[in-house]
């Protein structure tokens, strides 16, 4: 996408998470965390590039929302996704 502004990239996160999903619209954020929180699988949402602000200016952001889990947790929250063909194709080479 776009260099400058960090959205080709997956957002900084700490070891032992592991990039789960990107989404770009909330209803789909939604949708994933509720999967998530239904199945008691932590994770963590973050927004990429300055998609925090857009959040704050606009009420939502078209930049991207990364999901993480924890890595003992990745491969049940990739199954839980799949099953509903959730998860794009790319996603689910890694």
């Amino acid at each position: 996408m776009d260099r400058l502004f960090g959205l080709d990239s997956v957002s900084s996160h700490d070891e032992g998470l592991e990039l789960l999903m990107t989404v770009y619209d909330p209803a789909e954020l939604m949708v994933a965390q509720s999967v998530l929180k239904d199945a008691e699988i932590p994770f963590l949402c973050k927004d990429r590039g300055s998609g925090g602000m857009m959040k704050i200016i606009a009420g939502y952001s078209v930049m991207g929302t990364d999901i993480f889990v924890m890595s003992e947790h990745l491969q049940t929250a990739r199954e839980l996704f799949e099953s509903a063909e959730f998860l794009s194709e790319e996603e689910n080479d890694d």
